[in-house]
């Protein structure tokens, strides 16, 4: 580990290495740090992403693909089903990854590239003079040292720490984080190229339950509940047990794992003096989805791009960086999440019956292509009172 750097990395998940892969291959400098003593665990993901998103940053590859997923179903809390298939949904519908193995590959391509990887290695306090941040002290295999650079990158998942202590506000209301829990089950009757989302507020409330398959007879399945729902006895797992009980009596639980999702607007900016902020950390996930894959991946690419002309220019200021935080918002990505946002703030508050009748209609569509964008038009077209109370709720958002 060098004690000066063009650009230091802050965490070691899919944003953090695609950033730290981007600046290598620019001939830049790069340290990338994660603090867990293994990249890729514990798994806090669901793992789906769309063919078509991936390929923008790697080649698909068998090795961390789990499985081709062909159509998704939704289930109404009356068991009412509408099913998507490939033809509607195309490339958008995608892949189940290992993320043990895709995590890792990304990592390495990192290291290929030029990048110092380390793990193990902590983040305990940002380095800053002048009011600039400057680098970070890490403590790395029972060792602290200082290590400076011209930029940070902080990609510390949704805990973002980091930028926290760099003075942003990461704070994400109780009702704003999912309380999820997810399983990795064996020995399960299910469609392997299907994933399945469960709704309503006796299953989930104010979230869902997924079954993304792993294989022929393995899938994630997991839920996803609003923090302010979970309590004694209703906790995310109490809910998740009971549908497993109820619908894979027989099946084997060979992973669990606990975690939080933020589901809020972004970060009000993700970037500082000398500081950019990416991924989870950024709070880009998809409020509507709680994926984040794809949307860490873009705003590493990103932040580096920006910083290339930053480092060329000689100036890390936070007026020179906001070109990354202004990029990402007008990109279709940063106006899917807004619209995402105002979208999953209407359906947290409907009944299960208003949930019903919402899917009893989207289950008779015939959409030449399947986007959520493209499903929310369809439900206006065929209840008018949705398009009232979704812009009765954008007023109300501000």
């Amino acid at each position: 580990m060098k004690q000066n750097y063009d650009l230091l990395v802050i965490g070691g998940g899919p944003g953090g290495a695609v950033a730290a892969r981007t600046a290598a291959e620019k001939g830049f400098s790069v340290c990338m740090v994660e603090k867990r003593p293994a990249i890729g665990v514990p798994i806090r993901c669901a793992e789906g992403i769309g063919k078509d998103v991936l390929s923008e940053f790697i080649t698909p590859d068998s090795k961390f693909i789990s499985a081709e997923i062909k159509r998704a179903r939704l289930v109404a809390p009356d068991s009412t089903s509408m099913m998507l298939e490939s033809e509607m949904a195309g490339s958008k519908v995608g892949y189940i990854l290992d993320r043990k193995v895709f995590d890792r590959e990304l990592a390495w391509q990192a290291a290929d590239a030029g990048a110092d990887v380390f793990v193990k290695t902590r983040a305990s306090a940002p380095i800053i003079v002048g009011g600039e941040v400057k680098g970070a002290t890490l403590e790395h295999c029972g060792t602290r040292r200082e290590v400076h650079a011209d930029i940070v990158i902080a990609a510390d998942g949704v805990e973002s720490k980091f930028s926290r202590w760099c003075g942003m506000n990461t704070t994400v209301p109780v009702r704003e984080i999912m309380s999820s829990v997810q399983y990795l089950m064996t020995d399960i009757d299910i469609d392997p190229h299907t994933t399945v989302f469960f709704l309503g507020n006796e299953v989930a409330p104010q979230g869902y339950l997924w079954i993304f398959p792993k294989g022929e007879r393995s899938a994630n399945v997991g839920i996803g509940i609003s923090g302010k729902k979970s309590g004694a006895g209703h906790r995310a797992r109490d809910y998740l047990d009971r549908f497993v009980s109820a619908t894979f009596p027989e099946g084997k639980t060979i992973e669990c794992v606990v975690g939080g999702v933020s589901v809020c607007k972004p970060l009000e900016c993700t970037v500082a003096d000398g500081l950019m902020v990416i991924g989870d950390a950024a709070r880009v996930v998809d409020p509507l989805t709680g994926g984040g894959i794809y949307n860490a991946m873009f705003t590493g690419k990103l932040a580096v791009e920006v910083a290339e002309k930053a480092i060329e220019a000689g100036n890390f200021s936070k007026s020179a960086l906001m070109d990354y935080d202004t990029r990402w918002r007008e990109s279709f990505m940063g106006k899917a999440i807004a619209r995402n946002y105002q979208i999953k703030e209407y359906f947290v508050t409907l009944s299960d019956e208003k949930l019903n009748a919402l899917i009893q209609s989207a289950s008779k569509m015939n959409l030449s292509e399947f986007s959520t964008l493209a499903l929310i038009k369809e439900l206006i077209r065929r209840n008018p009172k949705l398009l009232t109370e979704l812009a009765a709720l954008r007023a109300s958002l501000g």
